[in-house]
């Protein structure tokens, strides 16, 4: 999907998508460079969009993990399905729904979520909901990485994890905050 579609689709389903432009590939190294590749065996993603960070998880997981990519979005879950690797299975539904797709996939815990939920434009509840099974997933050594454009969510985050690390580019459209959550 091109910039120009992906605004497109920004213009048509903006309360759905919380950016006008694809994430640069500085956003993209800040958001995956925390994750120690080496043991994964589960990653979620959260709103992957168009796949840019999709794509780099992808490039950087074993071959035997698998990842979880949920994305509400229909038009960007027809872009994700383009992507041909049997590691990945698009999920065209809501990150509340995480704990019923880990039992399908028989998935016991998830060492990463990777997420792009525009929180500011989401519900309360909703935000609460996904963060709540969020850390209910997480494997004791796992994280949470979420990025947003304000520091907005940062008390929300505090109160869930016990370490919530703070990373800032300013090198994507708009600049973003990068929020890493551990207990």
């Amino acid at each position: 999907m091109s910039k120009k579609e992906f605004f497109s689709e920004f213009l048509k389903q903006g309360k759905n998508i919380g950016s006008i432009a694809p994430s640069s590939k500085f956003l993209v190294k800040k958001m995956v460079d925390p994750i120690n590749f080496e043991n994964v065996k589960c990653i979620v993603e959260f709103g992957p969009g168009t796949g840019i960070i999709t794509l780099e998880l992808l490039r950087r997981m074993p071959s035997d993990s698998i990842l979880l990519a949920f994305e509400i979005n229909t038009e960007f879950c027809d872009t994700l399905n383009q992507i041909k690797d049997s590691r990945i299975k698009i999920i065209c539904d809501s990150a509340e729904k995480l704990e019923i797709y880990l039992s399908k996939y028989n998935i016991k815990e998830v060492d990463y979520i990777v997420s792009s939920l525009p929180f500011a434009m989401i519900p309360n509840q909703i935000v609460n909901s996904v963060l709540n099974i969020a850390i209910k997933v997480l494997s004791k050594k796992g994280a949470f990485i979420q990025y947003q454009y304000s520091l907005n969510a940062y008390k929300k985050l505090k109160t869930i994890f016990k370490n919530v690390d703070l990373n800032f580019t300013p090198m994507n459209i708009p600049p973003a905050f990068i929020f890493t959550c551990t207990n």
